[in-house]
């Protein structure tokens, strides 16, 4: 595949296209990389430097990859946090060029707001921007259980109400919802889940909750998923082989006792994703 990936970006350690790239290219898989943002390092750290990049200073990046007439053999575009409506705007912009292009060609978006224990951490204005305006033009969508309740409109419990909320997310407009993160009371202890949701029907992982939330992990598993999903054509297979992988970098990040994705001592179970987990049918 050819993968135009338009996120952020940082010098030390791995979120945006920082965490996606790598792993797209070591699967085997070509991507453009357009970068919104040129950090040190991620804001987790509370302290940061480098470069926002204006909206039309992207735009212009997007329009360089236009004139060299490619656009049209781009397969997929990825995009993960959106600090400004205007940058999104620039994204969906890019989205249209492609498509127009390549009637063919997937968007596959993680609408990165928030998370359980943190709440929104985007601007005012940004989570309505992605639910009323982003969302509906994406074929993907990669929101994790807090994202979806928002998305959704309500609060989730138990698998069926995760199940009915990403129902009212898919009529909006995307086919394929992965919800990752998803802690609900029917789930054993000790656990959490990911769903995969499309036409075809509905699956789940479980899998141990590893004491380790580093960032970056979402950026992974978007693109991850959209590559597998786009590559077997198999919601339940791109499951089992997006969370093998990543469980694996989470598992190598723990080990290591850092806060930075261990992409690279993992990416031999990226390329190869190990048989490890069985996606179940929900319906």
């Amino acid at each position: 595949m050819k993968i135009l990936s338009i996120q952020s970006s940082v010098a030390y350690g791995y979120v945006g296209n920082s965490a996606a790239a790598f792993p797209l290219q070591r699967l085997g898989h070509e991507v453009w990389p357009v970068l919104t943002v040129h950090f040190s390092n991620h804001t987790g750290y509370g302290a940061w430097r480098g470069p926002l990049l204006e909206p039309a200073q992207v735009a212009e990046v997007i329009n360089g990859i236009a004139d060299r007439g490619v656009l049209g053999s781009a397969d997929a575009v990825l995009s993960g946090y959106q600090g400004d409506p205007a940058m999104g705007a620039v994204i969906l912009d890019a989205v249209d060029k492609v498509k127009e292009a390549n009637p063919a060609a997937v968007y596959c978006c993680d609408p990165v707001m928030g998370d359980t224990g943190r709440g929104m951490f985007v601007r005012p204005g940004i989570p309505e921007y992605m639910r009323d305006t982003v969302v509906p033009r994406a074929d993907i969508v990669t929101p994790n259980h807090f994202e979806l309740d928002f998305l959704a409109g309500r609060t989730t419990n138990s698998l069926t109400e995760v199940l009915a909320a990403v129902d009212v997310v898919r009529e909006t407009g995307p086919r394929h919802v992965l919800v990752t993160s998803v802690l609900h009371g029917d789930a054993p202890a000790g656990s959490l889940e990911v769903v995969a949701v499309s036409d075809e029907g509905a699956w789940a992982v479980t899998t141990p909750l590893l004491p380790i939330n580093p960032n970056g992990g979402g950026d992974i598993t978007a693109a991850l998923y959209l590559a597998h999903l786009c590559t077997t054509g198999s919601p339940a297979t791109a499951l089992e082989r997006t969370i093998a992988s990543v469980f694996a970098v989470l598992e190598a990040t723990l080990a290591a006792g850092t806060r930075e994705l261990q992409l690279i001592s993992a990416q031999d179970a990226i390329a190869e994703p190990p048989t490890r987990f069985t996606a179940r049918r929900l319906r």
